[in-house]
Parts: C-alpha cells; sequence; structure tokens
C-alpha cells in the first residue's frame, strides 16, 4: 500500500491491519520454511507494508492525531 492511503485510514484500523499482515508474514515465512511458497516476493513487499504502518501509527502517537 502507499503511504497516502494508509493516513487516509484511522488509527484503530492501522492496528487491525497491521495485526493482520504480521499474522500473515508469519504465514509466509512457515510456508517458505517448509518448501511450499512460490511467490518469495511477497514477503519483501509485506515486510515494507508492515514498516509503513508501523511509521504512521508512530506519527499518529506523536501528532496526537487520532483521526
Amino acid at each position: 500500500m502507499k503511504p497516502n492511503d494508509l493516513r487516509k485510514i484511522s488509527a484503530d484500523d492501522l492496528g487491525k491491519k497491521q495485526t493482520e499482515s504480521t499474522q500473515e508474514l508469519f504465514n509466509l515465512k512457515f510456508q517458505l520454511h517448509t518448501g511450499r511458497l512460490e511467490n518469495t516476493s511477497k514477503l519483501k513487499s509485506l515486510r515494507k507494508d508492515i514498516a509503513r504502518i508501523n511509521t504512521i501509527l508512530t506519527e499518529c502517537k506523536a501528532g496526537g492525531v487520532s483521526k
């Protein structure tokens, strides 16, 4: 996702999205280690999305914005 799209989402929804993305990353890593993952580029893009979400959440907390 793009950062501008993430900034439009409320902080509560971002927290839920972060939890879902972290769980999905765990599942993809599990598939990778068991040899079932075909598209390994998903790992990199999902890690970047999680980092973007964390950055936006930190900005919201620091700025006191709770959309």
